[in-house]
């Protein structure tokens, strides 16, 4: 049995290119989210994309991952802003991949030096269940700045 499940609902109308679709966070009912192929690759337009939402849930994962972490190794952080840029690429031979997920910390965390902070900042990667679901298959980077 899982700890937990979550579920979200895409539903997708017309090709492609001219198409557009809907996802719907259905567990939390936060609100559903428009999205479309150009707002995936060009410019959002007030639309999200997977690879937005990727993002904001490796961004979310990891400052819980890396608060934790924080907490049994250091001192618990004051503040943490995390900021995950998700890049979609054309792979080799046709097509797109997600190849990168670049993570850049912040955080107000009393009593630490900031090599210190960089190394629990990796370490606190290790630890995200996101990252852990992607590595192997996307390149995760982790910048780390203490304020």
């Amino acid at each position: 049995m899982a700890t937990a499940d979550r579920t979200a609902v895409a539903v997708w109308e017309g090709p492609l290119l001219t198409g557009k679709g809907e996802v719907d966070l259905k567990s939390s009912a936060a609100g559903a989210f428009p999205v479309t192929w150009p707002s995936r690759v060009e410019t959002p337009d007030g639309r999200t994309s997977p690879e937005e939402l990727l993002a904001a849930a490796h961004a979310s994962c990891y400052a819980m991952a890396f608060s934790a972490t924080l907490g049994r190794e250091a001192s618990p952080p004051e503040r943490l802003e995390v900021k995950v840029t998700v890049s979609l690429n054309p792979k080799e031979g046709g097509g797109f991949k997600v190849t990168d997920s670049a993570i850049e910390v912040t955080g107000t965390v009393p009593g630490i030096t900031p090599a210190d902070f960089q190394a629990l900042a990796e370490k606190g990667e290790a630890g995200c269940p996101i990252s852990n679901a992607i590595r192997g298959n996307v390149d995760i980077t982790v910048s780390a700045t203490l304020q």
